[in-house]
Formats: C-alpha cells, sequence, structure tokens
C-alpha cells in the first residue's frame, strides 16, 4: 500500500478581486479516506481542490498535509497527484511514455521506472496497450492512462477532479467500481470532485456538500442523503418532496405539522426533544422512494395518507417516477414495479401513503 496523508484546513479562504470564491473553509481528512467535495457549477469545489494542490495559493487560512503547513510549497514538492477532467495526455506519447513521464523528471532509473510503469499499468487493467497512442484508446481507457500516470509517482494524496465526466452513463458507471476497487486497494488518500450526487454516493467514506465557497454540511453518504441539514442539500442530493408547515402537536413519539396548503403531517420524534416544539415553524422532506401509491379504495394503516391525481410518469423498467398534483403541489414518487405490474395513469386518482418515520425535519433554509 502506499503511504497515505492526512489533509487538514483551516479557514482557508480564496478571492477574485472582492469576490470570494472560498469563504472559512474547516476540514480534517483523514489517512485513506475517499472524500469528496459536491456541488453545483461554481460553488468553489475546483478552486479548493487545487488549493490542495498547490496551483492556487489561499488569501488566509492554512492547507497542512501531515501536519505540516505547505502554504508555501510549490504543487511538485507536495507528494500529491492529480487527474484532471480532460486527462492531459501528452497525444504524441505512448501509453508507457505517458505514464513513465512523472518518474523520468524525478531522475528515477530506467529498470525501476519500467518496473512501477508495468506495475501500474497493471493495476488499472492496462497491460498490453503500453506501446499505444492515446487517440487508439477509448474514453475509458484514456482514464486509466490519466490515473495510471498519476499512480505511478507514488503520492500520498490523490486529488481527481471530475474524471468520469467526459464519459457514457454506462462507461462512467463502471469506472466508479473500478476507481473505488483501486482506491481501496492501493489505500491513497483520495479526494474526488463532483456534481454528480450518484457518484458522490457510491465512491465516498464522507461528503462535503459545497454552496458558495463554502461547506453547508459534511458526513457519510448516508448522513448526508438521509439526514440533510437545509433545504439547499435536501434538493441537491437526490429529489426530495419538501413541505413548509406548523407543528401543531408534538406528544406520543410523534409531531404533527399543518403544511401551508392545508396538509396534516406526522413525522416520528422524541417527546419533548428540542427539534420539534409546538408552534414552531418547520420544513419537512419525504424522499419519493418512501412513498407508496395506492388505488383511493385501497385501506391502509399508514398515518400519512395523501389524496392526489397523477399529472405524469416516466417509465424506467424496473422502476417509475411519477409526479402527482396535491392540493395544487407537484409531489414525486419513486416506485418499484416487477414485471406485470399494471402502471398508474396521468388522471388516475391515488393515494400517496409514507410512514411518519420517513418524514425528515429541517429548521433551516426554509
Amino acid at each position: 500500500m502506499m503511504k497515505a496523508a492526512q489533509v487538514r484546513l483551516e479557514n482557508v479562504g480564496k478571492r477574485y478581486g472582492k469576490q470570494w470564491v472560498l469563504r472559512q473553509v474547516h476540514l480534517q481528512i483523514e489517512q485513506g479516506e475517499f472524500y469528496t467535495f459536491l456541488g453545483p457549477s461554481g460553488c468553489g469545489k475546483t478552486t479548493l481542490l487545487r488549493t490542495i494542490a498547490g496551483f492556487i495559493a489561499p488569501d488566509e487560512g492554512t492547507v497542512y498535509l501531515d501536519g505540516t503547513p505547505v502554504n508555501h510549497v510549490p504543487p511538485w514538492r507536495r507528494d500529491v497527484g492529480m487527474v484532471f477532467q480532460n486527462y492531459a495526455l501528452w497525444p504524441h506519447m505512448s501509453v508507457y511514455e505517458n505514464v513513465a513521464f512523472g518518474l523520468r523528471e524525478r531522475k528515477v532509473t530506467r529498470a525501476e521506472i519500467d518496473r512501477r510503469v508495468m506495475q501500474a499499468l497493471e493495476q488499472v487493467d492496462l497491460k498490453g496497450t503500453e506501446g499505444r497512442r492515446p487517440s487508439q484508446l477509448s474514453g475509458g481507457q484514456q482514464q486509466r492512462v490519466a490515473l495510471a500516470r498519476t499512480l505511478v509517482i507514488q503520492p500520498r494524496v490523490l486529488l481527481l477532479d471530475e474524471p468520469l465526466s467526459n464519459l457514457d452513463a454506462k462507461l462512467r458507471a463502471e469506472m466508479r467500481l473500478e476507481l473505488l476497487k483501486l482506491q481501496r486497494e492501493v489505500g491513497i488518500t483520495t479526494i474526488y470532485v463532483t456534481h454528480d450526487q450518484e457518484e458522490a454516493l457510491a465512491l465516498s467514506t464522507r461528503i462535503a456538500v459545497m454552496e458558495s465557497g463554502r461547506i453547508v454540511q459534511e458526513g457519510s453518504p448516508r448522513e448526508i442523503y438521509e439526514e440533510p441539514g437545509d433545504r439547499f442539500v435536501a434538493e441537491f442530493v437526490g429529489k426530495s418532496n419538501l413541505f413548509l408547515g406548523t407543528i401543531t402537536r408534538a406528544a406520543d413519539a410523534l409531531i404533527e405539522v399543518r403544511t401551508d396548503n392545508g396538509l396534516q403531517i406526522r413525522a416520528a420524534f422524541s417527546v419533548g426533544s428540542a427539534r420539534a416544539q409546538q408552534g414552531e415553524t418547520v420544513l419537512l422532506n419525504v424522499r419519493p422512494e418512501a412513498v407508496e401509491l395506492k388505488p383511493p379504495d385501497a385501506g391502509t394503516s399508514e398515518m400519512n395518507q395523501l389524496s392526489g391525481r397523477v399529472t405524469a410518469l416516466a417509465y424506467q423498467g424496473s422502476s417509475v417516477e411519477y409526479e402527482i398534483e396535491v392540493r395544487g403541489r407537484a409531489l414525486k414518487a419513486h416506485i418499484v414495479h416487477p414485471k406485470g405490474t399494471p402502471l398508474f395513469q396521468p388522471g388516475d386518482e391515488v393515494h400517496l401513503v409514507f410512514a411518519p418515520q420517513n418524514v425528515g425535519l429541517l429548521h433551516h433554509g426554509l
């Protein structure tokens, strides 16, 4: 395994003119983690990655590698490797020469170069392609060459800037699994940048969700998805049905909320919890996959049952995405449909059913 480094940022900020693109960024990434910066375009995630690499100097704060401040250490001495979005391969060089380039710059012996290049190509499943040019490779193979070229210098931190964005959907899914297996195998600290929520959830040990140059929430993929801290995270990471309302009752491990369009929704929370006080304005979050759809005449024991009308559906093979109008609001349901199961059609009256345990409570970003 490669020697992995801990990365720590304290109060890191960066501005261009009067515009702050990073502000008060604090984080600590442990050795061997797969840590992802997730956010929309322009939120500062690539700037943050390049600050760690040393290509951008922060205007405030400190970057540490294994406890040592590196603000004034140039990129080539930070012992980090970066894979760029466009791969940045030399088109006139062979695969072998591309991968060997960094080792030659470091004056590594010829025998050691050969050993390490072949080892890196085997790690990324490209053994036998060393004589080809990048133009003779598929997009996925080019991405692996870029990864091998970085791994061969044995960095302590691997930085990946949306490396799968140029691949088609099927190949992206395959490369995600390969990248995850490779990272686990070599044990390198990995920092990944993406705007793709599915990618972040599938790869990461922890995720930092970014908005306007700040980290708005940090946690495991499950924490980020199941317990979003505010409206932005709930809406950006996955799909959500959001209900704004007022707590009318808090008792018996439940709260009851009257929404702004007159719905009554129950959510499961501890009695007397400081998070659930009567009269408080809250935002409720129900994920589409937590919703069941039933015909109006079907009986149910669930405590939350809303009446609506199907306005649209998108058939996706094993599942169906429905849009249902409920009191003037468009709600979503993601339903798994076994083969042969009848589908609801636009215009059908339905009941949306979901358990109180599947209702999330957001206090911020109302």
